[in-house]
């Protein structure tokens, strides 16, 4: 190696060292904290419709009915459309109020690979969970999309705080314990998507974003 491609190899590692850098000091664990917040409040929704009003239409002849299934079923989507759209927005919000205070860009090539790394398998376990609605395969559903959430956090982790792979592993473990106990998804969910989004979005604000300059 000449001295030129030694240099120009150190500046290829300052820069990355560098955009790591952005990254993790824009991250914010309030948007971890709120996100489970949210997704415990769809929790409780989804509970009360699938153990309250679909157990009180299955008193008056489910089977032969199938339109109160399907009410159902968009019942539950558009509950995890709006929990997952109050995650996004009040995550790019927290973002965006930390690059502004840190001087820093929101948008840059870090930030680019981190969201093909992230939404690749976040869309790929999206997809999939609908074929497995599409197949009546319901009762897994809950595991799968925690299994596919972590993978996601896993393949992303590299361009963010490195914590985050812990998250990732946690919530993978936690989806294949949950295939195993189908009959408690609703409870391993809202675990996985609210009180690990909790306790791990408020170790890192307390752990680096809450610290004395």
């Amino acid at each position: 190696m000449t001295v030129t491609e030694k240099h120009l190899q150190d500046i290829s590692e300052i820069r990355s060292i560098m955009e790591r850098s952005s990254s993790f000091l824009t991250l914010s664990g309030l948007s971890g904290v709120f996100a489970g917040i949210f997704a415990l409040f769809g929790a409780a929704f989804a509970y009360w419709a699938i153990y309250i009003k679909y157990f009180e239409i299955g008193k008056v002849g489910l089977i032969n009915n199938l339109k109160p299934i399907i009410e159902l079923e968009i019942l539950l989507f558009a509950d995890a459309i709006i929990v997952l759209a109050f995650a996004l927005s009040i995550g790019f919000v927290f973002t965006w109020r930390n690059t502004k205070q840190k001087g820093l860009k929101m948008w840059d090539n870090n930030s680019k690979r981190l969201l093909i790394n992230l939404w690749i398998p976040l869309v790929t376990g999206g997809i999939f969970g609908l074929l497995l609605i599409w197949h009546g395969y319901i009762e897994i559903l809950a595991a799968e999309t925690l299994i596919f959430y972590g993978l996601s956090l896993l393949n992303a982790s590299k361009y963010t705080i490195h914590n985050i792979r812990y998250l990732g592993i946690a919530e993978i473990i936690l989806g294949l314990i949950t295939g195993l106990f189908a009959n408690y998804s609703l409870l391993f969910w809202a675990i996985g998507f609210g009180v690990l989004h909790i306790i791990y979005g408020a170790i890192i604000y307390f752990k680096y974003e809450n610290r004395k300059s």
